[in-house]
């Protein structure tokens, strides 16, 4: 098990043994309240972008479906005929090959794993960079016409100013003991939901969130709902048949928080046998190999990275018929993020101070 995992265990289940860290997260708290400010005060500069900039984010390590989020919003604006961009640090890349613009033939490997979900399920432009100045730039220079652009994460990076402010926070999770890092999954405080704009991602059917905190009235709320298992390599799995409800499957996640993927897995039906990996973890055929008898089925982000892998295999003889057997019993389960007309609404009002208008139209989501 990876220091990650077993750190990212200790906070779900809020271990006893953490507040032995509350110095490191006093000290981190510090730091980071010294960093805000200095931009704050213009110490440290920052970026204004020519266009308006959206950034979405959360103030949590791990998963809060926010991707998901940014696919939901990217496919919904383009049905509007807005022309959107997404910029991201692209973790998970090679930063020696950024700034990069996204494609869909771009790997993992050179981009992140994220971006590539994000292009292959919206087309939308994109470039990715540590630096997100040079990530805009670059982006702009290849798109001259967009008209907004979405950060993928970003909130803690005040170098880069924004018009409009999301963050995600995952109702089941919560947000633990409360502590900021390590202590807790906190990156900033839960003062900082304070007069923003909050999106709720809710369970279907979950009244209110863990530790008594509620989304006020009218909030935003989201939900992520399971799509049907897809076929991983469709060349391969021709044949196959997906599992079903009552069988017994391998469930791999590579997610900021996995347990949210093991638990839809169960709540559809399915016997899980959970095996979680630390976030962005790059798959090896070993990896996938070692999970036999049943089949397995993964997260479409872990997808991405997989399924190149297996590209990569074909033309080695040597493993060819343990990775076909292998490709027949991989399986993608895919979700989409449902939102609240509120959600809708409370855009197209930001949009529109910026003089950025879009019609509402219920039936594009």
């Amino acid at each position: 098990m990876s220091v990650e995992t077993a750190i990212t265990r200790a906070w779900q289940r809020q271990a006893f043994w953490l507040w032995l860290l509350l110095p490191l997260s006093w000290l981190y708290s510090l730091l980071t309240l010294l960093r805000r400010q200095a931009y704050n005060v213009g110490l440290f500069s920052s970026y204004r972008a020519p266009i308006p900039v959206m950034v979405i984010g959360n103030i949590t390590v791990g998963g809060s479906g926010k991707t998901p989020l940014i696919i939901a919003l990217v496919n919904y604006l383009q049905q509007q005929g807005l022309k959107v961009g997404v910029i991201s640090r692209g973790y998970g890349g090679d930063s020696s090959q950024m700034p990069a613009l996204v494609t869909a033939d771009s790997l993992p490997s050179a981009v992140g794993d994220e971006p590539c979900l994000i292009v292959n399920m919206t087309g939308a432009a994109m470039a990715v960079c540590p630096n997100r100045q040079q990530a805009i730039s670059t982006l702009l220079e290849a798109y001259p016409d967009l008209q907004l652009i979405i950060a993928d994460d970003g909130l803690q990076h005040y170098a880069l100013q924004r018009d409009i402010e999301w963050i995600v926070v995952d109702v089941a999770r919560g947000f633990g003991n409360q502590q900021r890092l390590p202590t807790g999954f906190l990156r900033e405080p839960i003062s900082r939901l304070k007069n923003a704009t909050v999106v709720y991602h809710q369970k279907p059917k979950q009244p209110s969130m863990s530790d008594n905190y509620q989304p006020s009235a009218g909030g935003l709320t989201m939900q992520l709902s399971p799509d049907t298992l897809q076929t991983l390599l469709p060349d391969i799995q021709m044949s196959s048949i997906a599992p079903t409800a009552g069988s017994q499957v391998h469930a791999i996640s590579g997610i900021g928080y996995p347990q949210r993927f093991f638990d839809t897995l169960s709540t559809l039906g399915f016997e899980v046998i959970p095996h979680p990996y630390p976030d962005h973890y790059d798959f090896s055929l070993t990896d996938l190999l070692q999970y036999t008898q049943y089949p397995i089925v993964v997260t479409s982000k872990d997808a991405v990275k997989i399924r190149t892998l297996f590209l990569q295999q074909e033309t080695n003889k040597a493993v060819k018929a343990n990775w076909q057997e292998l490709a027949a019993r991989l399986w993608i389960l895919p979700v989409t993020a449902v939102l609240s007309n509120d959600c809708y609404q409370t855009l197209q009002s930001q949009l529109e101070a910026l003089n950025i208008k879009i019609h509402s139209n219920k039936e594009s989501h």
